[in-house]
């Protein structure tokens, strides 16, 4: 059974994988990281390009939540927004499930 303790550090050394290292980086985004990212770019009053790949829309993702103040670690983000969706090294289409209490 794998406690808390190593299920984060596994899930955080997940998160540092670098887009440009992902398998499947060089295919198009996903609908979850196209929908996200244009709520981002309409937000920040910048064009949203259709044609990215998984990781240049991540890399896009990461730079418009600074831009915005919205996702992870960010003060003064008026409420917690969900993680960006295709970033941390996955390819956006996997599941995250919770087992027992926090």
């Amino acid at each position: 059974m794998t406690d808390k303790r190593t299920q984060a550090g596994a899930d955080a050394g997940n998160m540092e994988k670098d887009p440009d290292d992902w398998v499947t980086g060089d295919e198009p985004m996903t609908g979850a990281q196209k929908s996200y990212l244009k709520t981002l770019s309409e937000e920040a009053h910048v064009d949203f390009d259709e044609n990215l790949t998984k990781a240049e829309a991540s890399r896009r993702i990461d730079e418009l939540q600074q831009q915005t103040g919205r996702g992870r670690g960010h003060a003064g983000a008026a409420k917690p927004e969900p993680a960006n969706p295709g970033s941390a090294g996955t390819s956006g289409d996997e599941a995250t499930v919770s087992i027992g209490p926090d």
